[in-house]
């Protein structure tokens, strides 16, 4: 419909040429071969040309040199774009995958430093950069300094947050100076950047062993964590803004230690955390790398790292606080007590019966109100039989393609996506296939998406419940359907992990090849749960608590042909077809 549009535009155009050409006859002007064609369109006609159609007779140019002479045609003007500029950053993304999503925070944050000087809490976020820029004294993270000849410093600003408790009140206000690395050079500034990030797999299987083994569960914070880590670069930065010393303004501070902002900051934070907690004799998990164990006959505690947050689970009081005074030796940190709310997971304990329970109701109610849903009324599923979603139901034309413009889906499905990585299991499906159309989502899509913060309404008291049981031991479930997917028939399969009565690892995907009967689909299903599984195994196995890892694992499939083929020592009919891959199972 574009195309067609634009070839009436062109016929239009050349018609109303064709008619201004009857009624205005083109009169060519000479011009000196010797003067610029820009400079003689502002010059006057010469008196001996005249306006007719005939060339005048007093005028000695021929026709042959009257075309050699004739003005080269303009070339058209570029034609610019009328769409409205984005950023470079989208709005979308802000939310999607993020992990500071957890918590929403406040809106009305200063942006800039002039902002937080000008607004009713400007007292307080001025004694906040005043305690971010004492910690930065405290660690030796700058020296002032002339810049060298050649250098070019990075630039810096002051990030501001409200941060808030569990019920949304205020908790304090933190100011943190930030790098610009996004102008650093590879090679010169920085070399490796990759840090590694503790998953969330094995957060509820402490949590799990937590409530198996009634052990004490503590929290630490980490101050200013980033700037514990040594760098090994020369980098120049400019002083951050009103904090400027008078005579000094021309200077640069040459950075001693890794400073938030910086590509390499968090690798350098990890290594320097390492190396301490080595140092110390705990054990780090092969599997998770921040994870790490440190036993003493049969005193244990299990320590996990997630960036600055620090979770400390033991069987033993006194190797618990031992533990906290290591830490607080080497670094700057706050002892938060008993663990009740980490990366905006909240902790529901009841030691009495036995039981821990994670939820996520306040980050819930947060995206509720984020996206003017807190009103909205409940419902009972977040999918139900009969809902499909295609490729079929995104946008056609471009009005509807601008519709959806105006329409946050990326960042409600980014949103749903940190709550179904954590706590919510039950919406892991729905989440994954609506995932898959955020590059051209259509109302339908949002309509779904909608529905599950709907769900979300109705159900942001679930926990995940974790108790003590008789017998300790990781069993799996997996299940596929069959060529569901409208697209291209592909299926999708999942599976879940238990461990003390609650779940500690799920998954919901589409599957990568295209099976042809129920049979297959289920085994890869199978295969991808086993593969999942030896995974879960080794991670459990590292934390040297849990017997019954050695023995091997169970994992229920509800198709019979599927787990005939896993059982049995040949293979023939539909799975002779299978990939070599999918046998590994059996074993």
């Amino acid at each position: 419909m574009a195309s067609s549009s634009s070839t009436l535009k062109n016929e239009s155009s050349s018609s109303n040429f064709q008619e201004g050409t009857k009624e205005a006859p083109i009169t060519y002007v000479p011009i000196p071969i010797n003067q610029p064609f820009e400079s003689s369109l502002d010059s006057p006609i010469p008196h001996n040309v005249t306006n007719t159609e005939e060339p005048s007779t007093t005028n000695p140019v021929t026709s042959q040199e009257l075309n050699e002479q004739q003005p080269q045609e303009l070339p058209p003007p570029l034609r610019r774009s009328s769409r409205p500029r984005r950023p470079i950053t989208y709005d979308d993304f802000v939310t999607y995958l993020h992990e500071t999503e957890f918590d929403l925070g406040k809106v009305d944050d200063p942006t800039t430093f002039k902002d937080a000087m000008n607004c009713d809490q400007s007292t307080q976020w001025l004694d906040a950069m005043k305690d971010e820029l004492k910690s930065m004294k405290t660690n030796n993270v700058w020296t002032l300094t002339e810049l060298p000849t050649g250098a070019k410093p990075v630039g810096c600003k002051w990030v501001y947050k409200t941060k808030l408790d569990p019920n949304g009140n205020i908790e304090r206000y933190k100011a943190r100076l930030v790098a610009k690395g996004y102008t650093q050079r590879e090679g010169i500034d920085y070399q490796e950047t990759f840090s590694p990030v503790s998953r969330k797999d094995s957060l509820r299987i402490v949590m799990a062993l937590v409530a198996h083994f009634d052990l004490e569960l503590h929290q630490m914070d980490v101050k200013t964590a980033f700037l514990n880590g040594d760098l090994h670069e020369d980098v120049f930065m400019k002083q951050p803004e009103g904090f400027e010393p008078k005579g000094k303004e021309h200077m640069v501070c040459k950075l001693n230690k890794s400073i938030y902002g910086l590509k390499q900051a968090s690798r350098q934070w990890y290594i320097k955390f390492d190396e301490v907690m080595k140092k110390h004799n705990f054990i780090k998990n092969q599997v998770d790398q921040c994870i790490y164990l440190k036993i003493s006959g049969s005193k244990f505690v299990i320590l996990v790292l997630y960036v600055d947050d620090i979770l400390l689970a033991s069987n033993n009081l006194d190797m618990l606080y031992e533990s906290k005074r290591l830490l607080s030796a080497n670094f700057d940190m706050k002892d938060l007590g008993e663990a009740s709310y980490v990366i905006g997971i909240e902790i529901h304990r009841n030691r009495s019966i036995g039981t821990l329970g994670l939820s996520q109701k306040a980050y819930i109610e947060r995206i509720l109100k984020r996206f003017n849903m807190q009103q909205c009324s409940p419902s009972v599923a977040p999918v139900v039989k009969g809902d499909n979603f295609g490729s079929y139901q995104c946008p056609k034309s471009e009005a509807e393609i601008d519709q959806m413009r105006l329409i946050p889906y990326a960042s409600v499905v980014g949103s749903l996506m940190y709550a179904q990585v954590c706590t919510r299991p039950d919406i892991a499906y729905i989440t994954g296939m609506l995932g898959r159309y955020q590059s051209n989502p259509g109302l339908d899509h949002w309509k779904a998406a909608k529905k599950v913060l709907r769900y979300l309404q109705g159900t942001k008291e679930y926990k995940l419940t974790y108790r003590r049981s008789d017998d300790l031991e990781v069993i799996g479930y997996t299940y596929s359907d069959f060529a569901k997917c409208k697209d291209d028939k592909k299926s999708t399969s999942g599976y879940i992990f238990m461990l003390s009565g609650g779940p500690i690892s799920w998954k919901s995907h589409k599957q990568q090849l295209t099976t042809t009967s129920t049979m297959m689909a289920e085994d890869v299903a199978c295969y991808n749960a086993t593969c999942h599984a030896m995974l879960l195994r080794n991670l459990i196995k590292g934390l040297k608590v849990v017997n019954s890892i050695h023995r091997p694992m169970k994992i229920y499939c509800d198709n019979s042909a599927a787990v005939s083929f896993s059982n049995n020592n040949s293979s023939s009919g539909a799975g002779l077809y299978l990939d070599t891959k999918f046998l590994f199972v059996r074993e």
